[in-house]
């Protein structure tokens, strides 16, 4: 019988079904992703096309008041790709990030 897996997470994430802007590393369009979950360290979204391990990416993302406690904040990340899902049946990809540094937006 296998052990249960040890969890690794070290802050408390929140499911969290908003839209994120996603940005790659290279240049080209933003593409626009559903966020499964998001913590203090990291996020976890779906994209539409495969992306690699280790990619440098930014993203924004706006966090609601049930998560901020006051109003809702837009806030942009850089972050780092440490996980990659493939082989959904809606053909979309998971892709787990690391937020590395983080800036809050003014109001629009």
């Amino acid at each position: 019988m296998a052990e249960p897996q040890q969890e690794k997470r070290a802050a408390r994430r929140f499911p969290l079904r908003v839209p994120v802007t996603v940005r790659r590393e290279q240049a080209g369009p933003n593409e626009n992703a559903l966020i499964r979950d998001v913590s203090a360290r990291g996020i976890c979204f779906y994209l539409e096309s495969a992306i690699s391990q280790g990619s440098s990416i930014g993203f924004t993302l706006t966090l609601p008041p049930e998560i901020t406690l006051t109003e809702s904040i837009r806030v942009q990340c850089k972050g780092r790709v440490v996980r990659v899902e493939e082989g959904r049946t809606d053909g979309k990809v998971g892709v787990a990030a690391v937020i590395e540094e983080y800036e809050f937006l003014p109001e629009a």
